[in-house]
């Protein structure tokens, strides 16, 4: 099969066709697993984190895309579900132990043998990957493929995200970053949280009508304080300098919820303007989100179904998938890019 695999890891910006077409052999599946045949694989940020090393692959080459939407091909001996013909979904969470002190308190995400799909072991940008059976989650036929695909990362680590500020509705929430995981809190929080008001922070003025577009209450530029300090805020960005200025537009008590694989180091400086009194006094707290459990995704599916939760969406062919993630990296985004393997 011929997929689009990484061979070596480096900046975008040097070069920026860094997943070449490869001929690989068809998977087969081990006991327990199944062949997902792809239709859709959504692009996400963390992409970017393995090709440029922040988080990388155990051995290379690799094939990247952990949002996968597809049909069970065939089955590994063992497996009795998913049957063949099933519409499945395949997740950053690729293996957990389900033994560990963690996994038995329901947070696989922290287990120390973690592995990810797309980093770990094959994904998406491929028309076929074989993964186990029990780390596939079922989508629910009202969900389209191209639709569902982002669901599966950007809206379950924003859900996640989202879960972990504890906010009630009424309570003033804030992002900074408007990108695919981003628009989906600020649509799910329109939903579920109605008055709730969401306040954006976000570098391009596009980005931020985009916000407004969707319901925001305010958007402004990073740095610029929001009408009234906020009792949580949700970092989506790669970078440093949102986290210290989201610090500083939290009210006493407030939580900042760090939604990020990997910061990228070209503004760590930003770290240096920490101040004690404006930034972290008065109990504030700062939160990282680690990856997703299976029960993250699988909640989060059903009520996207539930409200008729749909992603903006980018469509490319799996040929220009190093366009999209190109356009990515320059930070042209409006909602989710999302690879079609037949467009």
């Amino acid at each position: 099969m011929l997929a689009m695999a990484l061979h070596r890891l480096g900046s975008i910006e040097a070069n920026q066709q860094p997943l070449v077409e490869t001929e690989l052999p068809d998977p087969v599946p081990r006991q327990g697993e199944v062949v997902v045949r792809v239709s859709a694989c959504g692009v996400c940020h963390t992409d970017l984190d393995i090709i440029e090393g922040r988080t990388p692959p155990p051995v290379l080459p690799v094939v990247l895309g952990h949002q996968i939407v597809g049909r069970v091909e065939r089955l590994g001996d063992g497996v009795t579900a998913p049957t063949i013909g099933s519409r499945v979904g395949v997740a950053w969470i690729n293996t957990a132990c389900g033994s560990c002190a963690w996994c038995l308190r329901g947070l696989e995400n922290l287990c120390p043998w973690f592995s990810a799909t797309g980093r770990d072991s094959p994904g998406g940008y491929a028309p076929r990957l074989a993964v186990r059976a029990d780390f596939t989650h079922p989508i629910a036929e009202r969900l389209s493929d191209v639709l569902a695909a982002p669901l599966l990362c950007a809206g379950a680590i924003g859900y996640r995200s989202l879960t972990l500020t504890g906010i009630r509705n009424g309570d003033s929430l804030g992002l900074a970053g408007s990108g695919a995981s981003g628009h989906l809190v600020l649509k799910l929080v329109r939903k579920r949280f109605p008055d709730t008001a969401v306040y954006v922070f976000a570098r391009r003025e596009a980005e931020r009508q985009f916000a407004l577009s969707l319901g925001a209450s305010w958007a402004g530029d990073v740095g610029v304080a929001p009408p009234r300090p906020l009792r949580a805020i949700i970092d989506t960005t790669p970078v440093w300098r949102p986290l210290v200025e989201a610090l500083a537009a939290l009210e006493p008590g407030g939580r900042l919820v760090v939604n990020a694989i990997r910061k990228e180091d070209h503004d760590r400086d930003a770290l240096l303007g920490l101040d004690w009194t404006r930034h972290l006094w008065m109990e504030k707290e700062i939160k990282s989100v680690a990856n997703v459990t299976r029960r993250d995704v699988r909640e989060f599916l059903a009520l996207a179904a539930e409200l008729e939760l749909e992603p903006e969406v980018e469509r490319f062919a799996l040929g220009d998938v190093n366009r999209a993630l190109v356009e990515l990296k320059q930070g042209s985004i409006r909602g989710a890019k999302v690879v079609v393997m037949n467009p």
